[in-house]
């Protein structure tokens, strides 16, 4: 019956699996075949390519399947990797949607040539692709920077983290081949901080050709401002004036920013960008160490339409701050990770009001929060959400066997749970058999006894006493990696029920 459908109906069905089911589906017909080909093209599969001449034959079977998206590794300057670059630009170069060549090392020449034969990209990757930057030459003629710009036109995204030798100079003529350019990330580059109105106010002509200045990038946004909708300026050592002077730009509407590792950023310039961009949907501040409470409750409340939020390594933050969460109401993304003075019952109490909905959260993270406590925790789990999927508790040591029989009552849908290092977990909190019977069967102590039930036939497994691992259907991965006190047998029996 299924073969009757009609290719576009079975691709649409196809698309709801897994990609493990997607690929046991191609087995079946050709033109199961053709549909799960389809499916892996939606879903926006990336193909990871190493740049050899054993790679050729690959590349000409995924530009017959209409690969649009790819990740090429070991670029560097040799002739294979020429050779590879023309394959990629003739093969897969007409649909190709998504390029990386992240850390790759290719010529101006092999790298025009391949941009010239994509004329579909909407995202491009050359983080760490200082070869191309080093000579100050890129795009230099004329000629060829208008033969570039025609077939980025539909660029949307780039990224060009973690370039040193990425200058103004080379930053103006790349960006200017990209009018329809939405996100831009500049994580790790080395910027220059001159600020004044006369410097703010700066043209094209005034351009810096040895560095990256933030007066120009200032003026880039400027001009953009209607369009961008993304930056990441993490680990740029963006000054609080800075930020203020970006927040501020008029027009600019920005949905998306990341400020990691940003650590001069202060409270109040952080409070201002709130005011300048309520339209944010995520923000990262992760490592911006000089920020305190205050910056949590100028996001609360400034940011009403916040989805992720990753606060990691903030280590003035307490639980007083963390009571402004509840505030927001369109939260789905949280990371609270090295947050060490963050007990949790600061965020039990944001989101355990009666008389509102459980936030969305899909994604939480409290790893290594040394000063997490137990009891905190037990009142924060049943106020997560039946939403939740990803939870990670890693090296919270303080955490018990009830923090576990509170995970597998209250958030049954888990896909991934990480406990690395809690070293109070054991065997009975795990598999919810209670403390060891004080009568050993058949003379067997406690351990042994687990190791008698675990490895013995399934007629002789006593029944769980309370909410046990095994219930998690759902669950995907589980890390529980250096938990000292679970035994091999209980981990092969929690194993040994793991769908799939």
């Amino acid at each position: 019956m299924a073969e009757s459908l009609p290719l576009e109906m079975l691709t649409y069905i196809l698309t709801f699996l897994p990609l493990s089911d997607q690929k046991e589906a191609s087995l079946v017909s050709r033109a199961w075949y053709c549909a799960a080909q389809n499916a892996l093209r939606e879903t926006n599969v990336r193909y990871n390519i190493p740049v050899s001449s054993a790679s050729l034959p690959a590349i000409k079977s995924l530009g017959l399947r209409g690969i649009s998206c790819i990740s090429l590794t070991n670029v560097d300057s040799s002739p294979a990797s020429h050779q590879v670059l023309q394959s990629v630009a003739y093969h897969l170069g007409p649909h190709l949607q998504s390029l990386c060549l992240g850390g790759g090392s290719p010529t101006e020449a092999s790298f025009m040539a391949l941009i010239l034969g994509c004329p579909a990209l909407r995202t491009l990757d050359l983080s760490g692709c200082n070869s191309l930057f080093t000579s100050g030459t890129l795009l230099a003629q004329p000629e060829m920077a208008q033969r570039v710009r025609e077939a980025l036109h539909s660029l949307r995204e780039l990224n060009l983290a973690g370039l040193r030798d990425l200058a103004d100079l080379s930053f103006n003529r790349l960006s200017s081949c990209a009018p329809s350019l939405e996100r831009l990330s500049l994580a790790y580059c080395h910027l220059t901080f001159e600020l004044s109105p006369a410097q703010g106010s700066m043209g094209p002509q005034d351009s810096c050709p040895s560095l990256l200045s933030f007066r120009n990038l200032l003026r880039f946004v400027k001009e953009r401002a209607g369009k961008l909708r993304a930056l990441d300026l993490s680990g740029t050592g963006l000054l609080p004036e800075a930020l203020q002077a970006l927040g501020q730009v008029p027009g600019l509407q920005l949905q998306e920013l990341s400020l990691h590792s940003c650590r001069d950023l202060s409270t109040e310039a952080v409070a201002a960008l709130c005011r300048q961009q309520p339209g944010l949907t995520s923000l990262d501040l992760s490592g911006c160490s000089e920020l305190a409470d205050g910056a949590l409750l100028a996001v609360s409340l400034g940011l009403r339409h916040l989805r992720r939020l990753s606060l990691r390594k903030l280590q003035r933050l307490t639980d007083v701050g963390c009571k402004a969460l509840g505030g927001l109401r369109e939260l789905q993304s949280l990371d609270m990770a090295e947050c060490c003075l963050v007990s949790g019952r600061g965020l039990a109490q944001a989101l355990g009001s009666a008389h509102r909905a459980p936030l969305p959260l899909t994604s939480l993270s409290l790893a290594y929060c040394s000063s997490l406590k137990d009891a905190s925790v037990l009142s924060l789990i049943p106020e997560l959400g039946p939403s939740l999927r990803v939870l990670d508790l890693s090296s919270c040591v303080a955490l018990t066997n009830q923090t576990m029989q509170a995970i597998c009552t209250y958030l049954t849908h888990l896909s991934v749970l990480r406990l690395a290092w809690c070293k109070e977990l054991c065997d009975w909190g795990l598999l919810g058999l209670g403390e060891p019977s004080e009568a050993p069967v058949q003379g067997l102590q406690p351990r042994q006894e687990l190791e008698h039930w675990a490895m013995g036939p399934k007629e002789f497994s006593p029944k769980p006493q309370g909410p046990s691992l095994l219930m998690l259907q759902t669950l995907q991965e589980l890390d529980l990696t250096a938990c000292s006190k679970l035994s091999d047998a209980s981990l092969a029996k929690v194993m040994g029920l793991r769908p799939g």
